[in-house]
This record gives structure tokens, C-alpha cells and sequence, in this order.
């Protein structure tokens, strides 16, 4: 129950941040839009457009551990992901929140978490993230990132929303562990202490799930939190 309240206060803090603190809108935003939805990235600033293509990276990273955790929950999960493609964390939060803590998976996989629970899809985005971050580190300008992060209410948002992925992967790590058979205090740790680096090496480094038959799948389980 501890963590449920730490999350929905986690969600509404955010939003409410979002709406009361954070730095007033640009209209500057609307042309930034523009650029990156229509392909025109040599105008944005490749810190900019390395931090907007991580959160997409991050929405891929909890769907690798999410689809195979909602088979076993009372409530789908590809609602709040696909929420989370429009409004980042704050889509995903309330699942993260709503869920029970369940270290079981049953049943066959099919083509679909098949992709999501493959190595290569782990070594795809493994790939993808460190072009994006080797891209804003030699090409950025950190300056003009700071400024916006200052006064743009979007990238300050974006930023810490960035950040926000990062602080509640753990929340299914250890459950997604436990359900592999792959149970390890340190490399727990050390997947949740290495932000984004740490999670894209546990996609790349856990056992695949195994599957069982469809019928021996629990009826329920008893809620742990």
C-alpha cells in the first residue's frame, strides 16, 4: 500500500508541477513540434532531439517488462502504454500504481511479446540509445539546452519526465526478475543505480520467459502490497 501511495503522489506531484511551476509555454514549442514530427531535425538542437528519442526508448524499455507483467493482472496494460506515447510518464504511472506485485507468468507467448521479450529487440535499443547519447554528447549544445530547460515548459517537462523513467524502473524490475528465475540483490542494484544504461543492459542480459501451459495459469494470486 506504501508504494501505491509513494506512486499516485509521484503522478499527481508531476502533473501538478507541470501545470503550476514549471516554466510558462514558448511559441517557440509549436515550430519545435513541427520539426520533429516532420523529420526536420537539422533545426533542433541534437540534445533536444536525443532526449525526445529517449523517451520513446524508455516507453519501448517498460513495454519489454509491462506486456508480460499485465498477462497476469486484473487490469490490461497496452492502455497505459499507448497513453504513455502521448503523455510520456504520466501515462505509465497509473499502471505502475494500480497493479499488484506478481512474480508469475503462464500460458504460451505469442508473436508479440515473443519480439518484446527477444535479446535482439534488448541489443536493437541497446544500439539505439548509445548513438542517441553519443549524438547529444559530441554534437549538442549544452548552453542553449540550459536556457530552454529554464524557460521552456516542455523541455522541462520532457527532462524530468526523462528522469522520472528512470527512478520508478525498479517498481517492475524485481518482479520481471523473480519471473526469469534471475533473482540477484547486486545486479538488481546495479540495473536500477545505472539510469537508462542499467535498464537497456537488463533487457539485453535477462533469460527469456519461459512458457507453460495455458491451463495451469493461476485463477488469481493474493495482492503483496
Amino acid at each position: 500500500m506504501t508504494r501505491k501511495i509513494a506512486l499516485w503522489l509521484i503522478w499527481i506531484g508531476f502533473i501538478g508541477y507541470i501545470l503550476f511551476l514549471a516554466p510558462p509555454s514558448q511559441p517557440s514549442t509549436v515550430k519545435l513540434l513541427k520539426n520533429l514530427f516532420t523529420g526536420n531535425w537539422l533545426e533542433i538542437n541534437p540534445i533536444i532531439l536525443s532526449l525526445f528519442s529517449l523517451i520513446g526508448i524508455w516507453i519501448q524499455i517498460y513495454s519489454c517488462l509491462i506486456f508480460a507483467d499485465g498477462r497476469m493482472q486484473k487490469i490490461p496494460a497496452w492502455p497505459f502504454v499507448l497513453a504513455s506515447t502521448a503523455t510520456g510518464v504520466i501515462g505509465l504511472i497509473p499502471y505502475l500504481a494500480l497493479r499488484e506485485s506478481n512474480q508469475e507468468f503462464s500460458g504460451k507467448k505469442d508473436a508479440f511479446l515473443k519480439l518484446l521479450d527477444s535479446r535482439w529487440t534488448g541489443i536493437g535499443l541497446a544500439l539505439s540509445t548509445v548513438v542517441l547519447l553519443g549524438y547529444a554528447l559530441l554534437f549538442g549544445d549544452w548552453g542553449e539546452f540550459f536556457y530552454q530547460f529554464q524557460t521552456s515548459r516542455f523541455i522541462n517537462g520532457m527532462t524530468w519526465a526523462f528522469c522520472l523513467f528512470g527512478l520508478l524502473f525498479p517498481t517492475l524490475l524485481g518482479d520481471d526478475m523473480a519471473r526469469r528465475g534471475f533473482q540477484n540483490s547486486l545486479l538488481f542494484w546495479t540495473f536500477s543505480l545505472l539510469p537508462l544504461i542499467g535498464s537497456v543492459a537488463y533487457i539485453c542480459l535477462r533469460p527469456p520467459l519461459e512458457e507453460t501451459r495455458a491451463e495451469t495459469a493461476p485463477k488469481a494470486f493474493a495482492p503483496t502490497s
